[in-house]
Parts: C-alpha cells; sequence; structure tokens
C-alpha cells in the first residue's frame, strides 16, 4: 500500500512538474481572413488569459502572413534528390536534416519546436481546417522533424507537448450527434487528433467547441467567450484524450491489436477508441472528453 502511494505520489510530482514547465511556451495557430470574427476574439482571449498567467505566447496568423498552403519543390532550396519523380514526403525529409527547406517552414517549425502548447484556432471548413492550416500540416509538419517509424502515435516525437483544436462550426451542436444529420462530432475528430496531433505524439487536449457562433444571440456568443476564459484558466494542467498505445499492436502483423488486447476487451460494451473500435459501439465522447 505505501508504496503505491509512493508511486502515486512520484507521478502526480512528474506531472505536476511538466504542467509547470509548459506554462512557459504556448504557441496559436490562427486561421481566419478577419480581425472582427469570432475566432478572433477567441484568439484574442487566449492570448490575454494565457498571457496574464506568464506564459509566453506566440501568434502565427497564417492568412496575415500570406502562408503558403500548397507542398511543392519550391519549399526546398537548392537542387531535389529526384526532380523527375519527385516526393514531398522524401524531399522535404533530406531537406530538413541538411538545413534546405524554404525560410517560412523553418521558421514555423521553430515556433513549434519551442512551444509547450499549441493551439489551432480555425472556423471548420467542409468537416475540417481551413486549406491554409492544412497547408500548415503538411509543409511544417515534415518526416524526421514531426514523426519518424519509430516515433509516431504514443511514442511520437511531440510527446511532451499539447494541443488543443479551437474552432467554429456553421451547424448546431444537435446536428453533430450520433442521430444528426451531420454525424458524430467524435468521428469527424478523429482524422484530426489521430491523424495528425497524436501521430506526432502531441498530448490532445478535448477540443473546444463553439458551436454555430454566427446563429445564435449576441449574449449567447459573449457566453461562449465567458466559458472559453475560464477553461484557458487551467488548460494547462487537463488530462488529455485517451489513445491506444503504440505497445498494444503488433509490429510484425501490421500493427494489428494484439491477441491479449483483444481478449481484455472482448467483454467490453464499447470499443477502444472511435477508429480502433473492435466492430463494437463508439465509445461515447472519446475524442471530446478526457477520461471516457
Amino acid at each position: 500500500m505505501l508504496s503505491s502511494f509512493k508511486n502515486h505520489m512520484v507521478k502526480e510530482l512528474k506531472e505536476l512538474t511538466l504542467h509547470s514547465r509548459m506554462a512557459n511556451k504556448v504557441l496559436i495557430l490562427y486561421a481566419h481572413q478577419s480581425s472582427g470574427s469570432f475566432n478572433a476574439a477567441a484568439k484574442n482571449a487566449a492570448v490575454e488569459v494565457l498571457t496574464a498567467q506568464g506564459c509566453t505566447v506566440e501568434v502565427s496568423d497564417l492568412y496575415a502572413m500570406k502562408f503558403k498552403a500548397t507542398a511543392t519543390v519550391e519549399d526546398i532550396t537548392g537542387e531535389v534528390k529526384n526532380a523527375e519523380h519527385f516526393s514531398y514526403a522524401e524531399e522535404s525529409k533530406l531537406a530538413w536534416e541538411e538545413g534546405k527547406l524554404s525560410a517560412d517552414i523553418t521558421e514555423e517549425q521553430r515556433k513549434l519546436s519551442e512551444a509547450d502548447l499549441i493551439i489551432f484556432q480555425f472556423p471548420m471548413y467542409w468537416f475540417t481546417v481551413p486549406a491554409i492550416m492544412k497547408g500548415w500540416f503538411d509543409r511544417v509538419l515534415t518526416q524526421g522533424f514531426a514523426y519518424s517509424d519509430e516515433k509516431r502515435y504514443s511514442l511520437g516525437i511531440f510527446k511532451e507537448k499539447r494541443a488543443i483544436l479551437s474552432f467554429t462550426t456553421g451547424s448546431h451542436e444537435s446536428m453533430f450527434s450520433a442521430n444528426g444529420i451531420n454525424g458524430d462530432m467524435n468521428v469527424t475528430l478523429w482524422p484530426l487528433q489521430n491523424g495528425i496531433l497524436h501521430y506526432c505524439g502531441f498530448q490532445v487536449l478535448a477540443p473546444q467547441i463553439f458551436w454555430a457562433p454566427a446563429r445564435v444571440p449576441a449574449e449567447t456568443r459573449s457566453a461562449m467567450l465567458e466559458a472559453w476564459r475560464t477553461r484557458l484558466q487551467g488548460l494547462l494542467g487537463e488530462e488529455p484524450l485517451s489513445f491506444t498505445p503504440v505497445d498494444c499492436f503488433d509490429r510484425e502483423k501490421g500493427f494489428q491489436l494484439k491477441p491479449e488486447v483483444h481478449e481484455k476487451q472482448a467483454t467490453k460494451e464499447f470499443g477502444l477508441t472511435v477508429g480502433t473500435h473492435l466492430g463494437k459501439p463508439l465509445p461515447p465522447n472519446n475524442q471530446m472528453k478526457a477520461g471516457v
């Protein structure tokens, strides 16, 4: 019992130390064209609250920066290895290793490397991020810098960093439910939160979703922003979402779930995650709430 208590206290101390360290630098990736938008207000609230907590906050305003959204050969300075059969993944990895990536990519990689918490602030376009933010993912998260075959998911390069999606929708919350016409928001979020953020190792915090701010009264929008400000006060100490660790999968068998893990889940009502659901009902709010 004493040993268990000591182990628990050591774990708590490590987490507190990590959260303390993580209070230092925040990067906000902001993608909206208008400084008068609700997204701008949400971004400004994050800057204000986190700065007041002693954080150093840096903002990449992608539209103001005219950030290039397309991944092309122009992202590499000098000659490429194979111009005839150009592979962006291979060439950008080599360019990163040799310091030949374009200046805008190098600068964003610097910001990301220095940040402890990354906030992605955007309006949801066509059930995903705007093209300019997708371009940031495509160009900045290069192989080698952000991931490798050995370092991904729970073993990922950014496993000491936290990330959160903060976004507005055009539709009401009811439309993004399991019975809604848009489908379950947990399913919509899986490619972004698992396929990009968790893939690179980030500890993914529950998303901050502003449901259809353009379709609600001004007082409701104000309440949304106030709730965001309140959440920001304790954001650095939040528990991240749950994902299945890499060691639960068998590399030699095409990264299939190990039999012992599968057997352990046999009597469970729900699948492991939205993606690894084992043919069972999806775990409720798996991509929207921590600890479920």
